[in-house]
Parts: structure tokens; sequence; C-alpha cells
């Protein structure tokens, strides 16, 4: 079935003045079945006509012929043949500015972006600012644009493509078990040949999946749908038991047009169909491409009926009661085509149009519904739209399905394509140790996403974990173990179409057992805070805050330099000067907060994260004075009093109020 593409405005003035204005016998019959839509049998007559003029002596003749050569080619998805007559019209002096733009346009469907864009561009500075044409350059753009290439991954089907044109499959009923489509196979029904595309009329044909999951052989549809005519793009009811198609019926010296029939399943095969009567227009127009939607009560289909923004648009009307089409609007709907269109569920609609910016030729579109009579449409990308017509999608589970493309193939012949969207890989993992470094292999690590996700789970006997996420969700952690204070982070996923590994970090501390302070610092030989010393008081007071109940001990030590009478004063002072801090800077209850000074009375252990820090000292090492002095190297025994020279925080209730 031929699909429908629009000609710019501009296009169709010229040839319409070409034919009625030079008209000869030469093109006589060339002209008869242009003017029918025959564009196959159209260009074959031309090309004899244009094959028997001379190229020195017949110039303007040999380029008007090129122009409806190129009309024909433009009309039977054959853009590189397109192209190479607009050139020969621009070359034979036929010198409308509108070829430049249709030439433009054939580039744009032959995928070469950038010699299109100078076409366009050159034809704005003939012309002045156009519509089209900045649609044609927007298109282009986001082709050449690396951020226009989408996850999915296409392939061929190849056990539903038959070596002509097979299109527009469909699923009837929902377990996807049955697919039909259109297929031009010379073992449709249809007799002769089509005078439109040169391929067989169409027939809906079908296919099973075997016990192997796989398509089998597929075979023309049951019962009466299929005739002589031309048939295709069928679409079910939800109950699969009611199909409607289009048809187009052809007579010996003309063709009807395009109409939508329905179809009913008895018995195991469909009934002889009937023509869908869906508005009086007072003059031929086409209707095809029904779908209905998810609740059996609306059909959408594509139409040129007067009302719409011109070419084929996309209606819609209630199989219940009938009435008026009522037209989607302009947004969805272009100056070009808009065809056919699958209805997802009641908010989502997938069509293919030509009037939006796109890849070229026809491109699929995702619109969803933002408020009645109002849609967001948005271009799916590549590899779902090629230079090529794209269109047909129909979905199976999640973002799984087929569509239909005649990319890769000279003859513009389409066939069915499988898609799937792989499941991002995107996730987070981490370890959960305490404020020494030793893992924490009891810890609880409970991850909140603010899609309503909630899970949680123990952390491994190394304290690491691991959690598969979302894209472009806020996640809250929680890592909470017994005999430590809850911690807590907050993150969102980046969204971003591509895998993604994050990676956090949980320190827990422990109840009753001290904690080195990190970044304290006093003036020499003094208890004076340095100012330096802030940001990590100030951090030890939002702790505080975080865990109102708890109360701690602050207590300074010094190194083994000095008496036990100076060192305990000394470190005492230090102490007061931290609580001083957090109770007249911080605000921080000073009930909850006791000062000790130990002096050089309790020397520093090696932790894990110490032995990190500090790769001479061993887990474990105790820095007594007699281990410091020991120590043959004078830098070693500087850094082991360096670390007995600490302030530590040890929390020592839970319930305080």
């Amino acid at each position: 079935m031929v699909t429908c593409r629009s000609f710019l405005f501009t296009v169709i003035t010229v040839i319409s003045v070409t034919l009625s204005g030079c008209r000869s016998t030469s093109t006589a019959t060339a002209d008869t079945h242009f003017e029918r839509g025959e564009y196959f049998e159209a260009q074959r007559n031309y090309r004899k006509a244009y094959n028997n003029l001379s190229a020195r002596n017949q110039r303007k003749r040999r380029g008007e012929i090129a122009l409806r050569l190129a009309a024909c080619y433009t009309r039977l998805n054959r853009p590189a043949n397109a192209s190479a007559m607009l050139r020969n019209a621009l070359r034979y002096g036929q010198d409308s500015t509108g070829i430049y733009l249709r030439l433009a346009q054939s580039l744009h469907d032959e995928g070469k972006y950038a010699d299109a864009l100078g076409i366009y561009n050159r034809f704005i500075s003939i012309a002045g600012e156009n519509d089209i044409a900045a649609g044609g350059i927007a298109g282009c753009r986001m082709a050449l644009d690396r951020n226009s290439v989408t996850r999915y991954r296409v392939r061929r089907a190849d056990m539903l493509n038959m070596h002509r044109s097979d299109h527009s499959p469909a699923f009837a009923g929902k377990d996807f078990s049955r697919i039909y489509f259109t297929s031009t196979n010379e073992h449709s029904a249809g007799t002769g040949h089509s005078g439109i595309t040169g391929q067989k009329n169409g027939d809906i044909w079908m296919s099973d999946r075997n016990e192997l999951n796989e398509w089998t052989r597929p075979e023309p549809a049951e019962g009466y749908i299929n005739s002589p005519h031309d048939e295709g793009t069928p679409a079910f009811t939800p109950d699969g038991q009611t199909m409607y198609f289009t048809r187009a019926r052809q007579e010996a010296d003309r063709t009807s047009g395009l109409e939508i029939w329905v179809s009913r399943r008895s018995d195991a095969l469909w009934s002889e169909p009937e023509p869908l009567e869906i508005a009086e227009t007072g003059s031929l127009c086409n209707f095809a491409h029904p779908a209905v939607s998810p609740d059996g009560r609306r059909l959408y289909f594509s139409s040129d009926m007067p009302g719409g923004s011109g070419g084929y648009d996309l209606w819609m009307i209630n199989l219940e009661h009938k009435g008026t089409p009522v037209n989607l609007g302009d947004k969805i709907n272009t100056p070009g085509d808009e065809v056919f269109p699958v209805v997802r569920d009641d908010s989502t609609l997938y069509f293919s149009s030509d009037g939006h910016p796109g890849f070229g030729g026809l491109d699929i579109f995702k619109a969803v519904r933002t408020a009645p009579g109002n849609w967001k449409v948005s271009n799916m990308y590549s590899p779902i739209n090629s230079s090529s017509d794209d269109f047909g999608i129909v979905f199976t589970t999640g973002e799984c399905g087929y569509f239909s493309s005649n990319r890769g193939d000279t003859r513009g012949y389409d066939h069915i394509y499988e898609f799937r969207l792989p499941q991002l890989d995107i996730a987070i993992t981490g370890h959960v140790d305490d404020t020494d470094g030793y893992a924490v292999s009891e810890a609880m690590i409970r991850i909140v996403g603010d899609d309503g996700s909630d899970r949680r789970n123990r952390v491994r006997d190394d304290g690491s974990f691991g959690f598969r996420l979302d894209p472009g969700i806020r996640y809250a952690m929680l890592a909470s173990a017994e005999g430590y204070l809850n911690a807590r982070q907050e993150f969102k996923t980046d969204t971003t179409e591509e895998d993604a590994l994050y990676e956090v970090g949980f320190t827990l501390a422990p109840v009753g057992h001290p904690i080195v302070i990190d970044n304290i610092f006093y003036d020499f030989d003094k208890a004076t805070l340095r100012p330096e010393s802030r940001n990590a008081l100030d951090s030890l007071a939002a702790m505080m805050r975080d865990n109102p109940t708890i109360t701690v001990e602050l207590s300074a030590h010094t190194d083994r330099i000095g008496s036990d009478t100076y060192n305990i004063d000394l470190s005492l002072r230090r102490a007061r000067s931290v609580v001083g801090y957090l109770v007249d800077e911080a605000g921080i209850d000073p009930r909850r907060l006791t000062a000790k000074g130990y002096g050089k009375s309790r020397p520093m252990t090696v932790t894990p994260r110490l032995a990190r820090q500090f790769p001479p000292f061993v887990e474990g090492t105790s820095l007594t004075p007699g281990f410091i002095e020991s120590l043959t190297s004078e830098q070693e025994r500087d850094t082991a009093d360096q670390i007995n020279r600490r302030t530590e925080f040890e929390i020592t209730s839970v319930d305080f109020y």
C-alpha cells in the first residue's frame, strides 16, 4: 500500500502548471497516470519520453519532464532518483525557486544532511524565510546531533518479511501471540500490479508464535478480507474480534481513493468486510490507517478531508455514536502528512509525520496528552527513525515491539523491523565502616525513592552493598547498625540515557567508643582554638543537632613530652575550649557535653584508617612512649607524637531528653 506523502505547495504549483500548459502526446499517458496517483506507471512513461528527447536541442522539455519524474520518485520513496532528476531540471533551465526546496528535501531523505542544509539555506537566501525550510533545517541539525541517538536496538524481523513490501504490523488480542500485517508478496490475492507502487496489490497476512516463541511462516488472513483490491494497515478492537483496515479500490479507469473497512470475526474467520461511513464531506476524500483506542470506543485515522492543517491529518471519531470527526489539532497536525496513528493508552499516541522536524521521509513521533486538546510531541530519534520512511509502530510489552521502514532498500520497499529498549544498567555500590575504618558487617541499608520504591538489605561481611536504580529518581539512603548512630545521604540519578555506576560511603559513629575529631588546632602550648578548627566543630555540632538525644564527652590528649600534671591541665583546658565553642557558637545544650583532659595517659592505637594514612605504622600498634622512643627515624617519632596529640568525642548516652 502506498504511504501518504504530500508535495510542498511550491512543487505542486510547478507541476500543475507544467501538466496544464505543456501537455504533449509524448507524455499524455504519463500525465493521466500521474493525475490518478499511479506514480509507478507515470514514471515509466515519463522516463521513456525523457530518454527520447535530445539533451542538446530539447533542453527545456527535458527539464519539464525531469521535474515530473522527480515528483514520481518522491512518491515512490526513491529520493536518490528524485535528487538526480531535480538537479537535471535545474541544469536544463527550470528556474523555479521551489525546486531548490524540493532538492533539499530529497537530499534530506537520502540522509545527506550536510548537503541538504546547504540547499535549504540557498533556498532561504533566494526566497526569504520559510516555515518548511526552517523545519527541514531543524531536522537536519537534529539528525547530525549525537544526542539524537537513543538506546533502542533495531533489527529486521526476517520471519515477517517476504521479499516485497511488508509493513504496518498489528496484534489481535492482548497476548501478542498473533501478528497481522500488510504484504505485497507475489502470493497475495490482488490481481495485477498497482500502478501506484509498481507492486502487487497488498493483502493482510498473519503469523503465529510457535512453542519456541518464534514467528511461523506467514499466511493470508483467514476469511474474506483480502480481495483483488489493495488492503492493509489492520487495527483491532481490544477483544480482537473486530478488524478495521484500509482498502484502495481500483477500477479500470480510476482509483477510488483510500477507505476504511470493517470486518468481524466469526467461526475463526473474518467476515465479508463493509466500508465504514465516517463523514459526509461533499468531495472525494481519503480515509486510511485506522487505530482503535484501548477502551474500544474511539477510532483514530488519517484523512485529507476539509478542515485540517493540510496534507493528511489525524482525526478521531466516537465509534459508539459516530458524530462529526474531531481533528487532533495543530500540536499534532502540520501542513505535511500525519499518518499511521497507534494509540497506546489514554494519553499516549504514536504517529508518523513528514511535517514535524525529522530525519527525512516519515518519522515516528510520540505524543503525550498534557491537557484536553493539548499534546507534547517528541521525535523518537535514531535508530527508530532514519532518513527513509519509518511508520506503523506497535508495542508488545514495555519498550519493545515492531515498526515499518524502507531504510536501506533502493526500490522503496517497506520491511518490518523489531525494536527493543535494553534495560539501563544503573546501580549504586558502597561500603559501611566505623570511624576507625573497620567494616560494620551488621549494618542495614535502606533506600527510598521518590517514585515510591522502598528497599532494604543487610551489607555483606566486608561491609559492602549494592542496589539497582532507575534514572531520574531522587533517593534517600539510611545506614544503621546496633550500637551506632544512623547515617543518611541523599542523591538523584541522572536522566541521561546511559549506564551509570554511583558510589557512596557511610561512616557510622559508634556509641561508647572515642572518635578522633580531625582538624582541631590550638595555638602552641595553649588551649586557644585556632580559626581553622571551625569547620570540624561545626560538623560535630550538626551531628548533635541531627541526633538530639545523645550526650557526648569531649576529651583532649597530649604527646609524651612534659609532666603528667602539666599535660592533664593543658588537655582539660583544650577540651573545655571545644565545649565552649559548641555551647556559645553552635548553640548546643551544655547539659549534653562533658569536658575531660587525659594528658598523655591514653596513647593512640593505630586503626586501619591511620595505617592507610601513615604506612610506617602497623594496624593495632599502641603508640606508647616506649614504642615511640624505639623508632630510629626522628620523622616517625614526630609523626607518632602528632597522632597522640588529638581531640576526641565519645557518645556516652542516647537517651537525653
